[in-house]
């Protein structure tokens, strides 16, 4: 091959690799053939540069439809709609023959959606080159001269000097760190799950309440730790084995790319951002590391945002479809805690703003990240904490009560349920458990007043009428009481506490 296509070769490859921003992903062992890409140019997603002395347009026909097949197996490969190739040869001489029919449109294979544009470049006039201007709309100086191979090999050195630079410091961002908070946490959380196991068991509501579970009441009384220490709970062997998975990949991606530290700061960052939105969102008691864990998606996000073009090279469909997936889980399978999920992915991304790269630094942008989450947090803990009736239901309220009289609180227990009955409709079983409070502190009108309140709602609340018994026959009303227990009994037959105290009575 002469000299000056050598040159024009290597001059092209260079424009393209350092003016357009393309990336060389195949060269031929004799050098004559190199495919370049950039798929996230909407025009031209893949350029073909190939050097030969064209003589006949036939064999440049059969050329082009090889190409065109290549491109369309890259395009089902990625999952492209399209796939817009130029194709480019380098020649002395134009084919001999008529060729212009051949290269007027581009070429597109049967039932296929890639689509070939050919230029040829003829070596000796640097005008032919004003076709590649056109299209990238930069200049691409050529001097009409003869060039030596010294001057070929020098640009052809730093084409693939700047190539090689290009594809180390991509390949350098997802290697900075090496995971090993990712692994601490993992280690972290089994541990805990085996020590709630051997406490109560991790589905156990009273042993999740004691080791940390976020639960809006205990929050609410000034318990602001329950904000982080859900991370490391979890309920069930399920949930934990799912989390620790998705930790094992996901953190170790986010700590590859961002670092120890900043993945600590991401992580817990997230937890917390998780379990605040599960606070306000969700009055149900919860826990796990899934917040997190969708922090890690918001820090790739984070990725795709400053980077688009290589995350989307990379990781970005896969990780846009998981995500996608696990969110519409999330919206359809009832029980699992959406809100938390959403607010783990939104402070993951805020908390990887306010970090941005390592080695890297944007100030401004940080400083907002920064501002904007700290008002973001702080206007919803001023929201919950100034309207917490809205963050109760009635579970939440009767498992508090139910812990207060557990541990013989009954006042604390009593204070709680009227509470929550004055703000809406409680059910009988709420004002079953305040009567309950109240007989223990010897607040029987109270109790009282409570319990025929059950029993007009629901007639067949057999323990309220059992405790009314026991009632009225403190107060010495034996017919009362007899009625009652009767009532008992006879919704509950085979309780023998009822018919014992029925006999008794009698």
């Amino acid at each position: 091959m002469a000299v000056q296509e050598d040159f024009v070769f290597w001059k092209l490859a260079d424009y393209f690799i350092s003016d357009q921003g393309y990336r060389m992903i195949q060269l031929s062992g004799d050098q004559d053939e190199l495919w370049l890409e950039r798929m996230e140019d909407k025009s031209i997603k893949a350029i073909r540069l190939l050097k030969y002395n064209l003589d006949w347009s036939n064999w440049m026909q059969r050329d082009i439809e090889v190409t065109a097949q290549k491109a369309e197996s890259v395009r089902k490969q990625l999952g492209k709609r399209e796939m817009p190739v130029l194709n480019i040869y380098v020649s002395a001489y134009l084919p001999v023959d008529d060729f212009e029919f051949r290269i007027k449109d581009p070429f597109m294979p049967e039932n296929g959606k890639a689509s070939v544009q050919t230029i040829i470049i003829e070596s000796g006039k640097p005008e032919s080159l004003n076709a590649v201007e056109e299209i990238f709309e930069k200049p691409l100086t050529l001097p009409s001269r003869n060039y030596s191979e010294m001057e070929a090999d020098a640009l052809k050195h730093a084409a693939l000097s700047k190539a090689v630079k290009t594809a180390k410091k991509e390949k350098e961002m997802f290697n900075f760190g090496k995971p090993f908070f990712t692994y601490i946490f993992m280690v972290i959380q089994v541990a805990v799950f085996l020590i709630l196991e051997a406490m109560g068991g991790s589905t156990d509501t009273s042993t999740l309440i004691k080791y940390g579970a976020k639960f809006n009441p205990l929050i609410l009384d000034g318990e602001w730790w329950r904000f982080l220490t859900p991370i490391v709970l979890h309920i069930g062997l399920l949930h934990l084995l799912m989390n620790t998975i998705a930790l094992f990949y996901l953190g170790s991606a986010v700590e590859r790319v961002y670092g120890n530290i900043r993945f600590l700061f991401i992580y817990l960052a997230a937890g917390f951002g998780g379990t605040l939105a599960s606070f306000i969102f969700s009055p149900t008691l919860s826990a796990g590391a899934s917040g997190a864990i969708f922090g890690c998606f918001g820090a790739l996000l984070y990725f795709g945002l400053i980077h688009p073009s290589l995350f989307f090279r990379t990781m970005g469909i896969n990780i846009l479809v998981v995500l996608g997936i696990n969110l519409a889980f999330g919206f359809t399978i009832p029980g699992i805690d959406n809100a938390g999920h959403i607010g783990g992915l939104i402070g993951g991304f805020l908390a990887t703003g306010i970090v941005h790269f390592p080695k890297k630094k944007r100030p401004l942008l940080q400083l907002l990240f920064l501002a904007g989450s700290f008002c973001l947090a702080a206007g919803l803990l001023k929201y919950g904490f100034n309207e917490p009736g809205r963050l109760l239901n009635e579970q939440s309220a009767m498992v508090m009560a139910q812990e207060h009289i557990n541990g013989e609180e009954f006042e604390k227990a009593r204070l709680m349920l009227a509470d929550f009955i004055e703000k809406g409709n409680a059910s009988p079983e709420v004002y079953f458990l305040l009567s309950y409070a109240e007989i223990k502190e010897g607040r029987l009108k109270e109790a009282e007043e409570h319990l025929l309140h059950v029993i007009k709602e629901d007639a067949s609340f057999h323990e309220a009428h059992y405790n009314l018994a026991l009632i009225y026959l403190e107060e010495k009303q034996a017919e009362k009481a007899r009625n009652h227990a009767k009532k008992a009994a006879e919704l509950q037959p085979d309780q023998e506490e009822y018919q014992k105290l029925l006999n008794q009575i009698e």
